[in-house]
């Protein structure tokens, strides 16, 4: 009867998308300049789409892991190592490197420095701390602080310039997407997305912990290794295609679990991602014509997303 319930939810998620995607896409529709302004608003929905699906399913799978739905990998500093990796750049090689210059470079660069990091700090620091999770929280919180304050710290002493460059780095943004680095992060994006559908059901299993799960005949330790692996790339390639989107994640992630009222991960991977998608097309319709360009659509995800945030704080606060 539950599973009904949810699979008429999922029906009407998917209609809301396909809806809200229809009218931001045709919304004002200049036909005078049809063959620019339709593939451009095609590409931003396909943006919108890849990105959603990407964060969402990486934070379903770290909360799993972690036993806490609290936590995030963008709340764990991924956002600020994204700036410092820019403002690194920046500061030795100028704006005008290749390495700021061509996207294809920029891309590479991000993410392999932002999986490196990730692999780090999810796979060790799990272990160190025994998956303690308000002490990984508070390294997640330190690391992001440290690389904000180096970031910073570089950034006064760049001239303004290129501080301007690297001011488009430090907020998420759907606009000018490279359309080959698109497809190249659909390409990943989709292949994780495969490989996590085609054994979800494991995912169930780790939700009930380590010893529950290897008594059921799961490889926990190398299940657990491979989804960080899968974590890393996910947030890796949608951070360095769009920028840094910090507490999406954690809201449509923690929407979808109040919606649904379900363990089950065929559920709460799946509406994840159509929240998601939905939460960033209303994002961008706000900002492309309530706003008028003049507010970024991560600043008003995170503005949501951090209030909400400071609730789930609160509440955990209080058990």
């Amino acid at each position: 009867m539950h599973d009904k319930k949810n699979n008429r939810l999922l029906i009407i998620f998917v209609a809301a998308t396909l809806i809200i995607a229809g009218l931001y896409t045709f919304y004002q529709l200049n036909f005078d300049i049809l063959y620019y302004q339709l593939p451009s608003r095609l590409n931003r929905v396909a943006t919108m789409i890849i990105v959603g699906i990407a964060i969402a399913l990486s934070t379903v799978i770290f909360q799993t892991i972690t036993k806490n739905r609290i936590l995030t990998p963008s709340i764990m500093g991924l956002d600020s190592v994204y700036l410092f990796i820019q403002t690194v750049i920046v500061f030795v090689a100028g704006a005008r490197s290749p390495l700021i210059t061509n996207d294809n470079v920029n891309y590479l660069v991000s993410m392999i420095g932002l999986v490196i990091f990730t692999v780090f700090v999810f796979k060790y620091l799990f272990k160190m701390t025994g998956n303690h999770v308000f002490l990984l929280l508070l390294i997640g919180i330190i690391l992001g602080t440290f690389f904000s304050s180096l970031s910073t710290f570089m950034q006064m002493l760049i001239n303004p310039d290129d501080f301007l460059v690297l001011q488009s780095s430090m907020f998420a943004s759907f606009n000018a997407i490279n359309e080959q680095l698109l497809w190249i992060t659909g390409a990943i994006v989709l292949i994780m997305l495969l490989i996590v559908l085609k054994d979800f059901h494991s995912l169930d299993v780790i939700t009930l912990g380590r010893d529950h799960a290897i008594n059921l005949g799961v490889n926990y330790d190398r299940k657990v290794s491979q989804l960080l692996l899968i974590i890393a790339v996910l947030v890796s390639v949608s951070t360095a295609l769009v920028g840094p989107i910090m507490f999406l994640g954690l809201l449509v992630v923690n929407l979808a679990h109040e919606v649904f009222k379900t363990y089950k991960h065929r559920y709460l991977l799946i509406g994840s991602s159509l929240i998601a998608v939905i939460t960033l097309l209303v994002g961008q319709i706000l900002t492309q014509y309530v706003f008028n360009q003049a507010v970024e659509i991560s600043v008003i995800i995170n503005l949501v997303g951090g209030v909400y945030f400071i609730i789930l704080m609160l509440k955990e606060s209080r058990r």
